[in-house]
């Protein structure tokens, strides 16, 4: 009896238990009270079990019910999204949309934009990397991702398409005790030179033999934007940072801009750019996701550290 059973009997019991009563169901579902209380009945009676509870004056959820309750919503929903992927794949809607992005542009914006997308799109999966120079165009180069979010790679392969995007800030930075943050005056390249650089290395080849950002002859390399803050941040050398990542560093006082001969005192501008692969563009779905990159506003002012407030850090190892 099983088999028997409909999407329309579990609409309907999920419409009873939302409005709390078989008659307010029958409202929404613009159907006879006595079809609502028949097609819940015959929905128990297939499946064995008791969903409501009838002695009182509305209808009570059993135990069985509840956790039956949850089943039934994951079975609706699974069927409205087949349905809603079908009818965009029969009007050329992507199925998914794998994105990667460049670990400089701020993660708020890219959330701010898929949870608009999910509503927009609810019948297209969508998959979000995070890679860092070359590694943010690898793999739509591979074709492991339709587009990419990129920036921090100056050149990009002739193969791609690509559309300016609005710009990221990017600063020189060291932890508020590092000897660099005492410096008066602008510093010098020589005196950046003394002192150990923090850099992003690139997991992949496309940037191999070139030198991105390189001031200081000593460098410690790391593949991990994370890491770098946090190795910045307690004092193990200096280096650039996207402004959205030390934003509330700077805030807090916890690091500080460095004043670098020939670099702009508002930080660097990293110009972003969306591409894909030129004989593959991006359907629909991507088209809407680049359009609304497009929009966003990207908060790159330089905060001021509050002095008066601003306390060190009992320890290292602590934000």
């Amino acid at each position: 009896m099983l088999d028997g059973v409909s999407l329309d009997q579990l609409r309907t019991f999920i419409a009873a238990v939302d409005e709390g009563s078989f008659s307010a169901a029958a409202r929404k579902l613009l159907r006879a009270q006595s079809v609502v209380s028949e097609t819940v009945s015959n929905l128990e009676e297939q499946i064995g079990v008791p969903l409501f509870d009838r002695s009182g004056r509305y209808p009570k959820l059993t135990p069985e019910g509840v956790v039956l309750l949850a089943d039934a919503r994951s079975i609706v929903a699974g069927v409205d999204l087949l349905k809603a992927r079908a009818k965009g794949m029969a009007t050329g809607l992507e199925p998914e949309l794998s994105v990667v992005v460049d670990v400089f542009y701020p993660i708020d914006a890219i959330t701010q934009v898929a949870r608009e997308f999910r509503q927009q799109y609810p019948g297209v999966a969508l998959r979000i990397y995070v890679e860092a120079l070359g590694a943010a165009i690898q793999p739509v180069i591979d074709g492991r991702c339709s587009v990419g979010i990129v920036g921090s790679l100056p050149v990009i392969p002739s193969t791609l398409t690509n559309e300016r995007l609005p710009s990221i800030k990017f600063l020189m930075v060291a932890a508020h005790d590092h000897p660099l943050s005492s410096h008066k005056g602008k510093i010098s390249k020589e005196a950046l030179s003394k002192h150990t650089q923090i850099v992003l290395t690139d997991r992949s080849e496309l940037s191999a033999g070139r030198e991105l950002g390189v001031l200081s002859p000593a460098t410690w390399r790391l593949a991990d934007l994370f890491a770098k803050h946090h190795f910045i941040r307690n004092g193990l050398g200096w280096g650039g940072m996207p402004v959205h990542a030390v934003r509330e560093d700077l805030e807090k006082g916890r690091v500080k801009a460095l004043s670098i001969e020939d670099v702009p005192p508002d930080g660097l501008a990293v110009a972003m750019s969306a591409v894909w692969q030129t004989k593959s563009p991006p359907g629909p779905a991507g088209r809407w996701f680049i359009e609304r990159l497009k929009t966003i506003p990207l908060s790159n002012s330089i905060p001021n550290a509050r002095a008066s407030k601003a306390q060190k850090p009992r320890s290292r190892g602590k934000a």
